[in-house]
């Protein structure tokens, strides 16, 4: 049986050694400009379909391969060419397929089609991805038609039985090969597998039992998510054109920088600048969370610059756990500026006792030194 459908390369606009790269773009180009959302043509909507179905196959190099060499008929469109004796089966997996199970009569019906799965990009703060939270989005997507309920006929009216399969959605051939007799099931093309007709097409949706709508949906971030994580909502896609299950929603995530708050896995790294005075006396600080509290972190004597204290428990939870990282608070030692007469003061007075002291200890390594070495001469 032949194929009446177009060339995928001419569907596409583009050369048999096309590229990836030119693939990707004349595909680009062509689903912008015949999306049902910008282009209300009448027309425009089945050609958006054709050129998503072209890119498909052709972007795939096993499929494309296989149309190459086979046409329609190697992507389970058509009659495969080149077969001999086993011409019509749509490709050589339906050939054994048909060998082992057609042969006995068995018939295989096509089941009705997921819908397509939906993506939506969101943006949310540092706090809602730590803590959690509830947003509700809109989006354009493809809804059962609430005229015909998803049937595509007329409310009023009636689907008929298909005159070309009888009502069993199926074509069935009997073919003689060298292995002996085979019967060969294919869907019918009149009632695309459905087995019923529609006579009169619902006015709202024009038969395709869906139409286009903007839905708010409720998304529930859970606490703990990262940037680039997509949280998945069960049934919140579109429906396809035969029925069948709706299609997922998939939020990808991007999470906003927080002021000076940094995230590493499950742990919150916050910078805290402390006085040269308090590196050295020590001190006891207040240091804010995550929580948007504080809480006192004591600094001992001595401290020096880059070394980090461990908040336990204060960080950020993990997904779907009531377990939490922690805090580390990484202190940096301020070089002070723009000093007063009496603080330059007391600082030169520090730099000369610490001199003295210096020296003094030079003196006492020499000393050391020499005793040692008189020792040893001894």
């Amino acid at each position: 049986m032949a194929s009446n459908k177009r060339d995928y390369y001419e569907v596409l606009g583009v050369s048999r050694s096309a590229s990836e790269d030119e693939l990707k773009k004349a595909f680009r180009r062509l689903a912008k400009q015949y999306h049902p959302d910008a282009n209300k043509e009448q027309g425009a909507e089945a050609r958006f379909i054709e050129v998503n179905e072209a890119y498909e196959v052709l972007s795939d190099p096993q499929k494309r391969a296989a149309y190459d060499r086979y046409g329609h008929a190697g992507v389970g469109n058509g009659s495969a060419a080149g077969f001999g004796d086993f011409a019509g089966f749509s490709s050589i997996n339906d050939l054994f397929e048909t060998f082992f199970a057609g042969a006995t009569g068995t018939q295989r019906r096509s089941g009705t089609q997921r819908g397509a799965d939906l993506r939506y990009d969101l943006t949310i703060t540092f706090e809602e991805a730590v803590f959690g939270c509830q947003k509700e989005i809109e989006l354009p997507r493809w809804e059962t038609c609430p005229s015909c309920k998803g049937n595509g006929a007329q409310p009023g009216t009636s689907t008929t039985r298909c005159s070309s399969c009888q009502g069993t959605g199926e074509i069935r051939r009997v073919q003689q090969s060298i292995f002996g007799q085979f019967v060969n099931v294919t869907m019918c093309e009149r009632c695309h597998g459905e087995g019923r007709v529609i006579t009169t097409p619902c006015e709202k949706c024009r038969g395709q039992g869906r139409v286009r709508n903007n839905r708010r949906v409720v998304v529930n971030i859970p606490a703990g998510v990262d940037d680039g994580i997509n949280v998945r909502v069960t049934g919140e896609g579109e429906v396809s054109s035969r029925g069948g299950t709706p299609g997922n929603l998939y939020v990808i995530l991007t999470v906003k920088q927080h002021p000076f708050f940094k995230r590493s896995g499950n742990d919150i790294l916050y910078e805290m600048p402390i006085s040269f005075t308090q590196a050295a006396l020590g001190d006891e600080v207040e240091v804010p969370t995550v929580d948007g509290k504080t809480t006192m972190l004591k600094i001992p004597a001595g401290t020096q610059s880059n070394r980090s204290f461990r908040l336990k428990g204060m960080g950020v939870p993990v997904v779907h756990s009531s377990a939490r990282g922690d805090e580390h608070v990484i202190v940096k030692v301020v070089t002070p500026t723009n000093l007063t007469s009496e603080q330059k003061r007391l600082l030169e007075e520090f730099a000369r006792l610490e001199r003295e002291q210096a020296e003094q200890n030079d003196k006492n390594i020499f000393r050391n030194l020499f005793e040692k070495t008189k020792d040893v001469f001894q």
